[in-house]
């Protein structure tokens, strides 16, 4: 049965570097599912820095844009450490693919708790400013908060990262 973790904050809050180093302090095995896709200059320059951050600490790096269940079905592992970095451009790839959103996150939230050893994700909590100006953006930032309260149920420790703070939704602080 896994252990769930669910990091949440808005841009820069810290949220992927406290994912990191919830798997860096794991003993075993470490598993890097990046959900992004390098469509731009910009966003390849945040690829390369994240796999920097990661430079010689024995990561396995799956990149999947799309079929985030089944990457977690063939990695996950009694003694693994997934972290999963970034539910929300998962969530953004499956809108422009035009898939089942919900759908999707249902089966996931059916997987996590089935699945061996410990699994990390990492959202952007979108849903805290201003109400989006056009159907789209609002479409997604309901999807993501739709998803993130699916997930907090079935996780077992929830972060919010404030200012490179975490503060403990639900759970305590994990302890290895």
């Amino acid at each position: 049965m896994a252990h769930v973790i669910l990091v949440l904050g808005g841009a820069r809050s810290g949220k992927s570097r406290h994912a990191e180093s919830l798997a860096l302090a794991h003993a075993g095995r470490r598993v890097y599912v990046a959900t992004a896709r390098a469509a731009d200059e910009e966003m390849r320059q945040r690829i390369a820095e994240h796999r920097r951050r990661r430079e010689g600490d024995d990561w396995l790096l799956v990149e999947e844009p799309l079929d985030l269940a089944q990457a977690l079905r063939r990695h996950a592992a009694e003694d693994s450490f997934v972290l999963v970095d970034c539910l929300t451009l998962w969530l953004t790839n499956l809108m422009l693919e035009q898939r089942d959103v919900g759908a999707q996150v249902e089966e996931l939230a059916e997987l996590l708790p089935a699945l061996p050893g410990t699994v990390c994700m990492v959202s952007n909590e979108v849903g805290m400013g201003i109400v989006p100006d056009n159907a789209l953006a609002r479409c997604f930032r309901d999807e993501a908060g739709f998803a993130h309260q699916l997930l907090a149920q079935v996780a077992d420790e929830v972060v919010f990262m404030l200012a490179g703070l975490p503060m403990h939704l639900k759970g305590g602080a994990r302890r290895n």
